[in-house]
């Protein structure tokens, strides 16, 4: 799988939602390798999109396209400043449930010193993590320079979500969290998506 990360300041959320859901109507039958994409607007109107496909190359193929290239002018003009994209093949996703049935999803962003062992860690105790939250529908997190990342974490609902974060943790569930904490270099940020778009191919 490969990840664009998307994100910058937006003046006005729904014209960018109408923008996504114009692309999704028009251009994404013709988007070969799409495989979907989460979106949404913080509420200081920080704009993160996780758009996902097949490979690398689908997603050159797609930003080749002439009327990708026009849709995009026109969605860049309802941004406040530059917008920054990352690119990815180095994807992890987990999928314990339907993502695209997230009611509230959280986007964090952070580096970390071990990218190898930050995937080790993500990769282990997956049953145990969704019997202990099954609010956690889905996960997918993208590594890129330097061990940066961003990752999408998919809830059931953003009131279930804030319950399961109050819960205690197993303890061996808690020592892999602590493990991961001390991989982190300075403070993760967290977007979060309270009224997510997500789109897949029809």
């Amino acid at each position: 799988m490969f990840v664009q990360v998307i994100q910058g300041h937006v003046r006005d959320a729904e014209q960018v939602h109408a923008a996504l859901d114009r692309w999704v109507e028009e251009l994404a039958p013709e988007a070969s390798g799409w495989l979907g994409t989460t979106a949404g607007v913080t509420d200081d109107g920080e704009f993160i999109a996780l758009a996902r496909f097949e490979s690398a190359e689908a997603a050159a193929r797609n930003s080749d396209r002439p009327d990708q290239d026009a849709w995009w002018r026109e969605a860049a003009a309802l941004f406040t400043e530059n917008v920054t994209f990352h690119n990815t093949d180095d994807v992890m996703t987990d999928l314990p449930g339907d993502p695209d049935r997230a009611g509230f999803v959280q986007v964090m962003q952070g580096r970390g010193s071990d990218p190898d062992r930050a995937r080790e860690l993500m990769s282990e105790d997956s049953d145990e993590w969704a019997e202990f939250r099954p609010e956690i529908i889905g996960s997918v997190a993208a590594q890129y320079d330097q061990g940066e990342y961003t990752m999408a974490m998919y809830f059931t609902s953003e009131a279930e979500a804030r319950a399961g974060e109050k819960k205690e943790v197993p303890p061996e569930l808690q020592r892999q969290m602590d493990e991961m904490d001390k991989l982190a270099i300075g403070q993760p940020a967290f977007f979060d998506l309270k009224h997510p778009w997500l789109y897949s191919p029809s």
